[in-house]
């Protein structure tokens, strides 16, 4: 069966205009979920909104949204004055500006989405567009209604088609400089920093994500098969605590189970090696 299209709409970049679906590229619905139950009856719960004084149950056609002003104070906003809110669609995707790949700041990523032609009709006009970002290097910034919400997209080249990624608006990211401006600014240099950079040549890699492990869903998924199967659970077992050791000790332990240990210098080798060392440090 086909994928069905979260939304269809038109691709346009100045006077060239290609219609275009828009499918979901990450999904949640793989996880392992649950039901809650009643523990007596093992019947499932809904759930009731009740109103916060009387405690009673307030029907779906008395609830309505409310913007809090002060404690306990609200502005109530009707059904149809928040549907005024919501801005029309032309199923437009307007591409406003190309940028350089490299000016991307992935901190604004939201959720991503493939982008393909609608019909076999847009194709020649999608390639096109698709090779022309290619060969230049860009990315897409467009501008769109999705889910009655106005959004901006970042639209880039992946394989034969293309990657349209919601973006955050900058009100909703915080600020860096709240998170680090207490860290101090310290010059490393010298053995430790040639350590930590061994470390990260011997454990370089691949990104790979078929090698990512979700080990919480691996964990309920065997959880429920042997609740299934009637077979005794077995607890985790948590990982031994690691030692507190000094960091200079902590990068050559690490240093010598990353890479390969090399033979320990001869005591005279040793001393010559430290030496100049030693004459340095008098000289200064």
């Amino acid at each position: 069966m086909a994928p069905r299209a979260n939304w269809k709409g038109f691709l346009k970049v100045a006077e060239l205009v290609c219609p275009v679906a828009l499918y979901t590229a990450a999904s949640t619905s793989e996880r392992i979920s649950f039901h809650t139950l009643n523990r007596a009856t093992g019947h499932r719960l809904r759930r009731e909104f009740v109103d916060s004084e009387t405690g009673k149950p307030v029907e779906r056609d008395d609830q309505v949204k409310g913007y809090e002003t002060g404690k306990d104070d609200y502005i109530v906003l009707e059904p149809d004055e928040v549907a005024a809110a919501v801005p029309e669609s032309d199923k437009t995707m307007d591409v406003q500006a190309f940028i350089a790949c490299a000016e991307i700041d992935d901190l604004y990523f939201d959720k991503p989405y493939y982008l393909a032609p609608a019909d076999k009709h847009a194709q020649e006009v999608f390639i096109l567009i698709r090779e022309g970002m290619k060969n230049r290097k860009v990315a897409a910034l467009a501008e769109t209604v999705l889910f009655r919400r106005v959004r901006t997209v970042l639209i880039r080249p992946h394989g034969e088609g293309l990657i349209a990624t919601t973006l955050n608006y900058d009100y909703e990211v915080r600020s860096a400089q709240e998170h680090f401006s207490e860290i101090p600014d310290i010059t490393l240099k010298g053995e430790m920093l040639d350590l930590a950079e061994h470390i990260i040549r011997t454990k370089s890699g691949r990104f790979d994500p078929q090698k990512f492990d979700d080990r919480y869903d691996s964990a309920l998924a065997e959880m429920v098969k042997a609740k299934i199967e009637g077979r005794k659970i077995k607890p985790h077992k948590p990982k031994a605590e690691g030692k507190v050791i000094d960091l200079m000790e902590a990068l050559r332990q690490s240093a010598g189970e990353g890479g390969k240990k090399t033979a320990k210098p001869s005591t005279k080798k040793a001393a010559a090696t430290r030496k100049p060392a030693a004459s340095r440090r008098k000289a200064g």
